[in-house]
């Protein structure tokens, strides 16, 4: 049996469409690795909210996760109310979730693990 990989370790890979998004079940044991998320009912998004000090500091880490994004190839929706800060991930080219909306959202973790 080989390696489990962590899903931060992993690289986004670009996402044309025409493939199938996840299903529930396996989008669900993705989500056992980024605990903090909550899948949407409908099971095409996960989404997790950030509380900071301010409102600069919230903007301070949307930069690094607009950085980590842009170098991910992914993106986040991003959604900002003075210090809370909301990421909802989903592959909008296959309308649903990808292994690459939790590869993002472990990396997003391990920022805010690095915060302060």
């Amino acid at each position: 049996m080989g390696k489990i990989i962590d899903l931060k370790d992993k690289k986004c890979v670009a996402c044309e469409g025409g493939v199938p998004s996840l299903a529930r079940e396996a989008a669900a044991a993705l989500l056992v690795q980024t605990p903090q998320w909550r899948m949407a009912e409908d099971g095409k998004t996960i989404s997790r909210g950030f509380r900071f000090a301010d409102f600069e500091e919230a903007m301070g880490f949307v930069s690094k996760v607009a950085s980590l994004a842009q170098a991910e190839g992914h993106h986040p929706d991003i959604h900002i109310s003075y210090n809370k800060v909301r990421f909802d991930l989903s592959t909008h080219a296959i309308g649903g979730l990808s292994e690459n909306d939790f590869i993002l959202a472990a990396k997003i973790d391990g920022l805010f693990g690095h915060e302060g």
